[in-house]
């Protein structure tokens, strides 16, 4: 049994990468436990056959049934062996029978026994009871799956903000959470994390990002995104080797999942134009993170450190007329436009300019040029009628 139990923690560190060592000293903790709650403190066999020793309200029954404390387990990895000792003090005059042995007792078993010496009694582990052992291979098992997530929680914390392939493996039909699997790994990508047009099916491949790794009591969580504005800026840095090599670089991304994102780029290199980098031949490069994204329409802008050549390009694809600074704010801009143009500049419920107010981090108010030649012409009629009034 004992070279069995070494050759079985010898295949889980090939399988699955959980140390030898580290398994030991968990069947350590293991066997221990199980000793304690199988001997009575004078290493006699408890009686396990039930739970009402456990629950028994009496103090001393409960010390009876965690054993004593001197006991040592020898796992030797090399001979594969597995031993219990039972570990009692030599003295002169035995005071406690059951943590203390006396010398002339000890040397009767071999003379090289001095005082304060530890002498050791082999135990059986084979008298151990069924909810002992039992207790024992819950700790194993925890063991095993404490190693797991510790491993999962180290892979996955060097890839945070980073994005991995993954397969739907579940849906859940209740809640929408969906199942996936990444590698070795099943992980849930929440509905709300979830694209809100997309439907997700068992089998799909589908790209994810990952937010945040939380080591909760529990266990370890990973928190995937399908929403995240990061996703797209990893899907650009996959699709567009100028990013990837730093030539162009994504400076600000604004997202509304599954409708709309915009993408402001710039470049390094002035003979390289980072918009059509970006869409790539024939839009190949920009379709093919729409397509990855459910045909989310995407919206690839110029980046500029000037507010007023930046806003107007983020209101693309409507044509601005100008864009005046505000005395309200030090972001405040009025963007004026055409009256054709209001509707395409504002976007549907606002989108366009809400999307493009992320984006700059400005606040846009947009006025035709009508409306605003109107306000203009009553306020001055307005004025007017003062003047003559005085």
């Amino acid at each position: 049994m004992n070279k069995e139990l070494f050759e079985a923690l010898e295949a889980l560190e090939k399988e699955k990468g959980i140390s030898v060592d580290y398994m030991l000293e968990k069947i350590e903790a293991a066997m221990l436990s199980a000793y304690k709650s199988s001997y009575k403190r004078d290493g006699s066999p408890a009686d396990n056959r039930g739970r009402r020793d456990f629950a028994s309200t009496d103090p001393r029954a409960k010390r009876e049934a965690t054993g004593p404390e001197n006991v040592r387990i020898k796992l030797d990895r090399e001979k594969k062996e597995m031993r219990l000792y039972r570990q009692l003090t030599v003295v002169e005059v035995v005071e406690d029978d059951k943590t203390q042995i006396s010398l002339e007792d000890a040397q009767a078993k071999s003379k090289k026994y001095k005082l304060d010496d530890i002498f050791e009694i082999e135990m059986n582990p084979k008298n151990f009871g069924r909810i002992s052992a039992q207790a024992g291979k819950q700790v194993i098992i925890q063991a095993i799956r404490e190693a797991e997530r510790g491993m999962m929680i180290r892979e996955y914390d060097e890839r945070k903000e980073d994005i991995v392939s993954a397969i739907v493996s579940r849906v859940d039909p209740t809640s929408g959470n969906a199942t996936l699997e990444i590698g070795k790994n099943e992980m849930v990508l929440y509905k709300r994390e979830q694209i809100a047009e997309e439907t997700l099916q068992v089998g799909d491949r589908i790209k994810v990002f990952i937010t945040e790794i939380r080591k909760e009591t529990h266990g370890p969580s990973i928190i995937l995104s399908r929403i995240h504005p990061g996703l797209v800026q990893r899907l650009f840095e996959l699709e567009v080797p100028e990013i990837k090599d730093g030539t162009v670089v994504i400076n600000a991304i604004a997202r509304e999942a599954g409708n709309r994102t915009k993408v402001a780029v710039s470049s390094t290199n002035p003979e390289v134009d980072p918009i059509g980098a970006c869409i790539g031949p024939k839009g190949a490069r920009k379709n093919a993170i729409s397509a990855e994204l459910g045909n989310e329409k995407i919206d690839i802008i110029k980046y500029s450190d000037d507010p007023i050549s930046f806003i107007s390009a983020a209101l693309a694809p409507a044509t601005v007329l100008s864009v005046v600074k505000t005395p309200e704010g030090d972001n405040t801009y009025r963007v004026i436009v055409n009256d054709d143009q209001l509707s395409l500049a504002i976007g549907r419920k606002g989108q366009n300019a809400r999307l493009a107010a992320k984006l700059t981090g400005c606040k846009i108010d947009i006025k035709s040029a009508n409306t605003l030649e109107a306000e203009y012409a009553e306020d001055n009629e307005g004025y007017n009628e003062e003047k003559a009034a005085e």
